[in-house]
């Protein structure tokens, strides 16, 4: 009898580079494949990227970059975390907590005191499990041509080092979103 590869221990990997091709494996070749679209929004690639295998096939992923933001009238740094997708036909097995969590990891080891994400509404009660701080004031992200726009999606944060508080004030990133 043949083993089924969906039933073996996921792995979880570093990937060198994250490729369109690798998305669709993961999402399907769909329009809009994380359902944001109609935000309008110009993103940035991530930087970091790390991936679950079932076997041969990439079935989970989560980017990292590190970006600029201002909260109240300090500058400082964040880990954008973004990208996050698992496989329709494998979504709530956990594969969502174990990639975010290696995620987690790895910003960890780039320096900022804490990991920013945007998300879809749906997705809150998800990253709220996974430990991550619903944002409630507006966050300001810059957009091609000079725009400065207020994000339309939720935006969480989750600290990355022991004791790190999120200050108050209004937020901006200082780059396009991730």
């Amino acid at each position: 009898m043949t083993e089924n590869p969906y039933s073996a221990i996921p792995t979880v990997v570093r990937l060198p580079r994250y490729t369109k091709a690798e998305q669709d494996e993961i999402l399907g070749d769909g329009d809009d494949p994380f359902g944001v679209a109609a935000a309008g929004l110009t993103w940035l690639p991530k930087e970091e990227h790390v991936g679950i295998r079932r076997g041969s096939r990439l079935v989970a992923h989560a980017g990292l970059l590190r970006l600029p933001v201002v909260i109240g009238e300090a500058e400082t740094q964040v880990v954008g975390v973004g990208g996050v997708a698992v496989a329709p036909d494998l979504r709530g097995r956990g594969l969502a907590r174990l990639v975010v969590t290696a995620a987690l990891e790895n910003a960890r080891a780039m320096g900022p005191q804490h990991a920013l994400l945007f998300c879809r509404p749906p997705l809150v009660p998800l990253y709220q499990c996974l430990g991550w701080h619903l944002l409630d004031e507006d966050v300001l992200v810059e957009q091609p041509e000079a725009r400065v726009v207020v994000m339309p999606l939720r935006t969480m944060v989750t600290p990355l080092r022991d004791n790190a508080h999120w200050p108050s004030g209004p937020v901006r990133l200082l780059s396009l979103p991730m």
